[in-house]
């Protein structure tokens, strides 16, 4: 009986230390409990993560590689082999494509093709507030998807050559099915938003130490997208 107990909370020890770290993988305690743009946009109970990277560039060479996010546009910059694996059909950008530079409120991003899996119109989030160059919130909500989410990317700059990237997603959980579901998806989308981090850090750092085409000074026009406020 004791072995058993003991057995018991060495596997929920190990699982509660797995659960924070893909949950909020490379942010500090003050990062991963602050009040973020769009956290209002969900009100409790929700489920929340949150990811970060440095990245050694300004923002605004950061910017413009969110900006054109999206399945039918830049990318996710993540696992592009085995996005295709599965279906996705997603090529993500090396470069800044200034035609993919101009996003608003009220915009689509496709994460999802249509079709796929026989889902009629595919998955899109909306552009719910947009605040060049700092952050980009996303919000869906039935029907788009089962569920309500707000999935929301945030550039803290740290002197004119460093910054911080964050991504942030919030999960409104209004059923137990519902908190079930994230926490078995949680791993997976950890991995997603890992890579996505990762895969945005070395674009921007390679093009930034190159000087190529792949980064846009503060005043490039390509790289600065209207902005709006719900």
């Amino acid at each position: 009986m004791v072995n058993r107990m003991v057995k018991v909370l060495t596997a929920a020890g190990l699982l509660y230390a797995a659960r924070r770290y893909f949950r909020d993988w490379g942010t500090t305690k003050e990062e991963s409990t602050s009040v973020l743009p769009g956290d209002h946009l969900l009100a409790a109970p929700v489920l929340q993560a949150t990811e970060g990277v440095w990245i050694e560039a300004a923002a605004e060479q950061v910017w413009p590689w969110l900006v054109q996010m999206g399945q039918d546009r830049g990318g996710l910059y993540s696992f592009e082999a085995l996005e295709n694996a599965l279906g996705l059909d997603y090529r993500n950008a090396d470069r800044i494509h200034p035609e993919w530079q101009d996003l608003a409120v009220g915009d689509p991003v496709r994460l999802v093709p249509r079709g796929w899996l026989g889902l009629r119109h595919g998955v899109e989030m909306t552009v719910a507030a947009i605040d060049a160059p700092h952050s980009i919130v996303l919000r869906a909500a039935p029907p788009q998807l089962p569920w309500e989410m707000v999935w929301s990317f945030h550039l803290l700059p740290h002197w004119e050559d460093r910054c911080r990237l964050l991504i942030r997603s919030r999960l409104a959980l209004r059923h137990p099915g519902e908190v079930a579901f994230a926490e078995l998806a949680g791993p997976a989308r950890a991995f997603v938003t890992r890579g996505m981090l990762l895969g945005v850090k070395r674009r921007v750092e390679l093009g930034a130490a190159g000087g190529g085409p792949g980064t846009l000074g503060p005043n490039a026009a390509a790289g600065v997208p209207r902005t709006n406020e719900p």
